[in-house]
């Protein structure tokens, strides 16, 4: 398979700021800048994340599941908003050198 580069594994994240989501894959150890989509004000499906990740070269690693974590808006104030942050692991759609 001369020519075919392997997929290289990241983590994907979604989370929403002012209202709209925003799913990104966080290109780390890299000089990549780090792909990114932005949804409406609805929460995303299952699909439209799976869309998203292909629309930007990704999809997600084999039995990946998506995980959600709670975080605040203002670090140790318990009166924060709420900031929800889902992530899962992706690779890189096999490429082909021309």
């Amino acid at each position: 398979m001369s020519g075919q580069k392997s997929a290289r594994e990241f983590t994907a994240q979604m989370s929403v700021r002012q209202g709209r989501w925003r799913l990104y894959v966080a290109l780390l150890n890299t000089t990549e800048q780090w792909p990114e989509h932005r949804f409406g004000r609805s929460v995303p499906t299952f699909t439209d994340r799976t869309d998203a990740l292909s629309l930007l070269g990704f999809e997600p690693v084999a039995g990946a599941e998506w995980t959600w974590t709670e975080d605040s808006e203002i670090p140790n104030d318990p009166a924060s908003p709420v900031v929800l942050i889902a992530a899962i692991r992706v690779r890189s759609l096999p490429e082909v050198s021309a």
